[in-house]
């Protein structure tokens, strides 16, 4: 969590509910949350703001914290000169976006924590990210940079205040809406393919050099294309870059083999060294790609590897009322000492493990590479913080000790568990909880695993009661509702609510999804260029309403709101749904076809656009043994670009009746309960046994 806390220091965090602004509560710096009343006291006192963004998992945020913000000297000099602001990235992206696109303009890189500086109009005029306390390695000290600035403040105050208008309308006009690009054509996304082909490493999967990142959403995009040419030199391609990635990642160090899930990276291009943080959009989007890949081939590593993110998330990541967790920290104390280290709750020496497992240890070590002087490559580890420390790395493949090594597994998790657990931000985001409903939901569909969707529903009901007010949607709850909902939050939540009703039938969730992506198009919408603006109309407080252009770590909202209008569209046979979704591609057409892989969810829903319309209704009351079993088959035959209805002879099929005229006859066929396979509600005979079903689809 940062430094030792010092109970002689208490300021007006104290009262916040962030995990990472309670972490600096205790600080000698007078930190503000951002709102109001700071801004005020800033234009009171003519001072600046020193604006510190962050999140509570964050290596890098606890490092400056120790260094820095803990430092009474260095506290001093920001309480005389400046107006300090702590942000929480993962409750307000809106703030981070816009500061971290001054910083990457202006510096050419960005990360976390964030350090940018503001004029009391909330102007930026200087920024960056990690400062070290004193001048080091060329780079100026975090004291330093704060007297220059404070002098420079005091000197040249109009020429500050003169260049914070200019990088304002700077960022105005990168932020413009471009619109105009018209309908995007298949060719983008073979681009892209053929692109991410020239960077994509052979011998070790993944795309180019260190640090290697998961990028879900490329993974999904690449299958998206093999689906729709599985015979073309693309599209096997495609495949085999996929498959070969998922490998090589789950048998690597990123993977955590003891406890299941994905820490967020590897620091090297072997997957072997990870940065040991766990994010919740991580493990949603992997379990994902993971059961995905097992539909196509069948490999038993990739439906165990889905398990084990999910059996972890259920774990480690739940909260008792149902909603999911935000992540785990990299750092965490060193058994038996005082510090923390990177990884210390994740990491072996080799005599531990012999003292844990005795006469099974040399199996066990062989297989994943354990060895006395530690396993990590010099490049891995540049400055021997792991010396002598084995991080679990997959070295071969022993089918016939599979028991022996579970046994190993079971034996090494429980005395891992002795261990100071890493710090857990325990709030609960609407976004990344609607990712990881989608993946609860469409594995369990995928493997009939009734405990997966019953997770799933769990954690939108929490959703749904505690993080609905007014009938918005809320950002972030821990202790009690946290801030309004962002673009994302409406997206990808929608997007859970309709994998959700495919696993289940459950007619309120698609009604859900609707409401949602109303509600998303009300508030955020560019009705005139398309796409969808990051952040809500009138927040005076956001100097510039952003578009996200760039498929990260998380979809863009509008990636994945293009996608769930096509879904819609498809369900409710909605043609303004799908002229909307065809919008917010077009209005991403230029950069896409300049630079295809920066948005590769935006090209999955590209890909979907372009499939014919695939439905796949049951029918039938939802608790008959013969509706049961067809809808099983089509879960866990259903690809992403099919859909599946329900007519359930009930109030579900009575909504659907309203918008579909097919669906108000639909029915079972001489008393059974009937499945139909049909394209863009064209429908073939109906069939009414399971293996019927199977060879249909």
């Amino acid at each position: 969590m940062g430094g030792i806390v010092s109970e002689e220091h208490t300021n007006r965090l104290i009262g916040e509910k962030s995990p990472y602004l309670l972490q600096h509560a205790h600080n000698p710096v007078d930190w503000h949350a951002w709102g109001g009343e700071a801004f005020e006291k800033a234009r009171r006192e003519e001072k600046p703001i020193f604006l510190s963004v962050g999140y509570s998992t964050c290596h890098w945020c606890h490092v400056m914290e120790r260094e820095s913000f803990e430092d009474e000297e260095t506290a001093r000099v920001l309480n005389d000169h400046f107006v300090p602001i702590k942000v929480d990235r993962e409750e307000r992206p809106d703030v981070d976006r816009v500061y971290m696109t001054f910083v990457q303009a202006t510096t050419g890189s960005g990360g976390w924590p964030m350090s940018v500086w503001l004029t009391p109009e909330l102007q930026p005029f200087a920024g960056g990210t990690y400062f070290p306390p004193e001048d080091r390695y060329g780079r100026p000290g975090f004291r330093t940079v704060l007297r220059r600035l404070a002098e420079i403040w005091s000197t040249e105050r109009a020429r500050v205040m003169d260049q914070g208008t200019k990088i304002t309308e700077m960022l105005r006009n990168y932020a413009a809406p471009k619109g105009g690009g018209g309908e995007l054509e298949e060719e983008v996304a073979r681009n892209a393919c053929r692109q991410v082909g020239e960077i994509f490493d052979e011998e070790l999967g993944g795309f180019g050099g260190a640090p290697k990142f998961p990028r879900p959403a490329m993974l999904d995009f690449l299958l998206a294309f093999y689906r729709r040419e599985p015979a073309s030199a693309d599209g096997q391609q495609a495949r085999e870059m996929v498959f070969h990635t998922l490998r090589m990642m789950a048998a690597g160090g990123m993977h955590d083999h003891l406890g299941g899930g994905f820490h967020r990276y590897s620091v090297d291009r072997f997957w072997h060294v990870p940065h040991y943080e766990k994010m919740l959009y991580d493990q949603a989007q992997l379990a994902v790609t993971y059961i995905q890949a097992w539909q196509i081939n069948g490999e038993r590593l990739f439906e165990e590897t889905a398990r084990d993110i999910l059996d972890y998330v259920r774990r480690d990541m739940s909260n008792p009322e149902g909603g999911f967790f935000s992540a785990e920290d990299a750092d965490s104390l060193i058994p038996g000492g005082k510090e923390k280290g990177e990884g210390a709750f994740y990491v072996w020496r080799k005599e531990e493990i012999d003292e844990v497992l005795g006469a099974d240890a040399a199996s066990f070590n062989r297989v994943y590479g354990v060895e006395a002087a530690g396993n990590s490559p010099a490049e891995s580890d540049p400055h021997g913080e792991l010396k002598g420390l084995n991080t679990l790395i997959r070295r071969s493949t022993v089918e016939e000790a599979r028991e022996t090594l579970a046994r190993c597994r079971g034996k090494l998790l429980e005395r891992r568990a002795t261990r100071p657990r890493p710090h857990l931000d325990d709030k609960i985001l609407a976004a990344w909880n609607g990712l990881m409903i989608s993946a609860f939901a469409r594995v369990g569909m995928a493997l009939g695993e009734s405990a997966y969707v019953a997770a799933a529903r769990k954690a939108a009901e929490f959703v749904r009661h505690s993080m609905v007010r007014d009938g918005r949607l809320l950002r972030s709850y821990r202790e009690g509702p946290g801030p309004e909902g962002f673009a994302d939050d409406y997206a990808a939540m929608a997007g859970g609510a309709l994998d959700l009703y495919e696993a289940t039938g459950e007619i309120e969730w698609l009604r859900w999804a609707v409401e949602l992506q109303g509600k998303l198009d009300e508030l955020f919408l560019d009705r005139e260029n398309g796409g969808y603006f990051s952040a809500r109309a009138g927040d005076a407080s956001i100097l510039v309403r952003m578009k996200e252009d760039h498929d990260g770590a998380e979809p863009a909202a509008s990636s994945l709101a293009a996608r769930n209008g096509l879904r819609l569209a498809r369900m409710l046979d909605d043609a303004g749904l799908e002229a909307r979704a065809v919008e917010t591609m077009g209005a991403f057409a230029e950069q896409l076809r300049a630079t295809p892989g920066s948005m590769p969810a935006m090209l999955g829903a590209l890909l979907l656009s372009l499939s014919k319309p695939r439905q796949i209704v049951i029918a039938g009351p939802p608790d008959g043994a013969g509706t049961e079993g067809l809808a099983r088959v089509a879960r866990e035959l259903a690809t992403p670009e099919t859909v599946l209805l329900y007519a359930d002879g009930g109030p579900g099929q009575e909504w659907l009746g309203e918008r579909l005229e097919f669906m108000r006859t639909a029915g079972p066929v001489a008393g059974k309960a009937a499945a139909y396979v049909c394209e863009n509600f064209a429908c073939r005979l109906p069939v009414t046994e399971p293996v019927e079903l199977r060879k249909a689809l």
